[in-house]
């Protein structure tokens, strides 16, 4: 698979890179990804990932340049992937209107199964397979990787790893949409997206999933006390119903005065990375 160096950057001794790639299950959309490789980095000392899955209307960017978690990486040795967050392209749909919360920028991190969607929209085996696979075969990393993500990607990486805990040593989040099939949010993507059957939407919901899972990753999830989505679109309360539920040990860190924005995740990034470092064999 032909790669395309787009911008590098040399950054805590370590590398930021962007490409663009032709990606397979995306029905064969040219998308763009960040990677940043730590010093550490090299054919005989191949590190870990943790893929980063970002919420509506990001790129790559958002969390690559606001964030600030690359010095943290770079100390402790771990790489970080940032896909996009949805297929994009000449003949890829868009919501009518143009609306924020669905279609570009808004792929919601499952398989389409709705027509036109369907056809570009399986943003789930891209994050799951093919991107893996080619940052795996191609840059000096290991096949050890956790996931985190920030909102609906904060969903997208607490259902993914509920769905893979073999291959995701632990999850993190902040802010994620918990209970999708029961906001906003989570229900104009699921009904365009997969239909009306409800049933299908359980796929796709943290909280449904957690709450049947036989056995999880560890999982850390941070939120904003001032996030002017906790009410009607985040429902954080759902997970830890689901935990109690499944029997599983969830850490949810509530903070007074934090809103949704990268103010809040660059205050407890290193956290985060931190928490996925003590999971990582060889750190």
């Amino acid at each position: 698979m032909t790669l395309e160096l787009v911008t590098q950057n040399k950054i805590a001794g370590g590398w930021h890179k962007q490409y663009t790639h032709v990606a397979k299950t995306l029905g064969g959309c040219n998308m763009r990804f960040a990677i940043y490789l730590p010093p550490q980095a090299s054919s005989s000392h191949p590190v870990p990932v943790v893929y980063w899955l970002s919420g509506l209307t990001c790129t790559d960017e958002n969390f690559m340049q606001k964030a600030g978690a690359l010095k943290m990486a770079a100390e402790l040795g771990i790489a970080i992937v940032a896909p996009d967050t949805s297929p994009r392209g000449e003949g890829v749909p868009d919501d009518e209107n143009g609306s924020y919360d669905f279609g570009l920028g808004a792929g919601f991190y499952l398989n389409a199964t709705q027509a036109p969607w369907n056809q570009h929209y399986h943003m789930y085996d891209y994050i799951v397979d093919e991107l893996p696979a080619l940052i795996e075969a191609t840059f000096p990393v290991s096949s050890q990787r956790a996931i985190a993500g920030h909102s609906m990607g904060g969903h997208g990486a607490l259902t993914i790893a509920f769905k893979n805990a073999e291959r995701y040593s632990s999850v993190s989040a902040f802010s994620p949409i918990c209970n999708p099939m029961n906001c906003p949010w989570g229900q104009k993507a699921f009904s365009n997206y997969l239909g009306n059957d409800r049933t299908m939407w359980e796929a796709y919901d943290a909280s449904v999933l957690f709450a049947n899972a036989e056995s999880a990753v560890p999982v850390l999830v941070d939120q904003g006390e001032a996030d002017q989505y906790l009410a009607e679109q985040l429902k954080p309360e759902t997970l830890e119903a689901a935990a109690k539920r499944g029997g599983h040990t969830l850490t949810l860190n509530r903070h007074e005065g934090y809103d949704h924005s990268y103010y809040f995740i660059s205050s407890f990034i290193d956290e985060h990375l931190r928490f996925h470092a003590q999971f990582f064999k060889g750190l």
